[in-house]
């Protein structure tokens, strides 16, 4: 039993869905998983285990940042045992390359963290997707009729949301970052540190060059194309 999320052995999947907000973990977990059963409700940041098309998959909000994710990454993956995270969540779009409601799957991410500074000793530690994972979810959105493009490419996980110095992201605009959140480059370094395998998927919620936006509601039970290509993606061999 884990200090944040105090679930018992055995409670959580070996695939775990990872959204930042909680009320969109029990959004997917009540509208895509069987026999959803709710396993923590510790700080109010809850998680559930279910199955889906005969998989056992667990759903687990992160928080907001790479503080708070990396908090219940660890403790997902050294406590539980747990193989897989795919991080279904929110982004802002940073070129216009990306329209709302798209789908980005992340390859990599860059970030502006001093976390990996003080891990790495200074030097710049590239975190990338589990290749396998990222193969599968491109795949499946292939399959799937979608209303939005999907893209695959870099995100930027900033330390900051309310950035004073926005222009400082230009640099990364051009060398391809197609949206700003806050948590892949944590989840992909940490994946990488326990040999285990990560994906993050984030649906456009809001755009910072057209300043188009989603309302919270929205974001929190309307991105269902992202998590269905998760749930593909991780559940498949």
């Amino acid at each position: 039993m884990s200090t944040h999320i105090a679930a018992a052995p055995g409670q959580i999947a070996p695939v775990v869905l990872f959204p930042g907000d909680p009320l969109r973990a029990r959004w997917i977990a009540e509208t895509f998983l069987d026999d959803a059963e709710c396993y923590s409700e510790v700080r109010g940041m809850l998680g559930f285990t279910g199955t889906w098309q005969g998989h056992r998959v667990s759903v687990q909000g992160s928080g907001m940042g790479q503080p708070s994710m990396s908090i219940y990454a660890n403790e997902l993956f050294q406590e539980y045992d747990v193989q897989t995270i795919v991080r279904v969540g929110s982004c802002g779009a940073l070129t216009e390359k990306v329209g709302m409601r798209d789908i980005i799957i992340a390859n990599g991410a860059c970030t502006d963290s001093g976390i990996n500074r003080v891990r790495f000793h200074g030097q710049d530690y590239a975190p990338v997707a589990d290749f396998g994972l990222l193969r599968r979810a491109v795949e499946a959105s292939e399959r799937m009729d979608l209303d939005h493009a999907v893209h695959v490419g870099l995100l930027f996980s900033s330390d900051q949301f309310y950035s004073t110095r926005p222009e400082l992201t230009e640099p990364l605009v051009r060398h391809g970052a197609l949206a700003v959140e806050m948590e892949t480059s944590g989840l992909y370094t940490l994946a990488a540190y326990y040999d285990r395998r990560a994906l993050s998927i984030c649906t456009v919620s809001d755009h910072l060059v057209t300043h188009e936006e989603t309302t919270a509601l929205e974001r929190e039970q309307s991105f269902g194309d992202m998590v269905r290509i998760a749930l593909e993606a991780a559940t498949t061999a």
